[in-house]
């Protein structure tokens, strides 16, 4: 009966994303190329917590979270805590925030962020597959490959830098709960930001 589970919820990791991710449910796997070239699935990194980004260098929601290098520290703080950071760019070609691979590597280096990949979603296939509304919209994976956690970095729903000092980073607050063996105490919230440049 045990294998019977494990074969049905490796079956759901493997299906494409097609619908809105729901919190507590398998996160849809995925298979995107990064920066480099190189092909990444979520699938990668089961038995790991997963951070994904939703990223758009242009938007000022985004800025305020990179220019005051809260975004980066996040990414750090995630790491040290044993987890993976996926940075995903769904801006479609002509659209704000589109980047090529050699342009998102110049972004990364310039910004000193720390991402585990930055993927690129020029279609917007995986985006729209997790219902990614915002740059940034986060969303974390548990190592057993459940969504259990969907929306903002934190509760200062603005594009003001100085908000960042008074705000719950609901981010590495998931992940020291989870670190410390608790359930994640709040699993859901409105992510903010610039809405994601789809293709039409």
């Amino acid at each position: 009966m045990k294998a019977l589970m494990i074969a049905a919820t490796a079956l759901v990791l493997a299906a494409p994303v097609t619908a809105q991710q729901t919190t507590g449910a398998p996160a849809g796997n995925f298979k995107l190329t990064d920066m480099t070239g190189k092909t990444v699935s979520l699938s990668d990194y089961r038995g790991k917590t997963v951070v994904i980004e939703w990223n758009n260098p242009g938007c000022p929601f985004v800025q305020k979270h990179y220019n005051s290098g809260n975004m980066q520290t996040t990414q750090g703080a995630a790491k040290g805590m044993g987890a993976v950071w996926l940075t995903v760019n769904s801006g479609a070609p002509g659209k704000q925030g589109y980047m090529t691979g050699a342009e998102a590597q110049a972004f990364v280096k310039t910004s000193k962020a720390v991402p585990t990949a930055y993927l690129l979603d020029p279609k917007g296939v995986v985006g729209k597959g997790y219902g990614a509304k915002t740059t940034p919209h986060l969303y974390i994976v548990d190592p057993a490959g459940k969504l259990v956690y969907q929306g903002g970095i934190d509760d200062k729903p603005t594009a003001n830098a100085a908000d960042i000092a008074g705000a719950r980073n609901h981010v590495t607050a998931a992940l020291g709960e989870m670190k410390a063996g608790k359930p994640v105490s709040v699993a859901e919230t409105r992510p903010y930001g610039c809405s994601v440049k789809y293709a039409d």
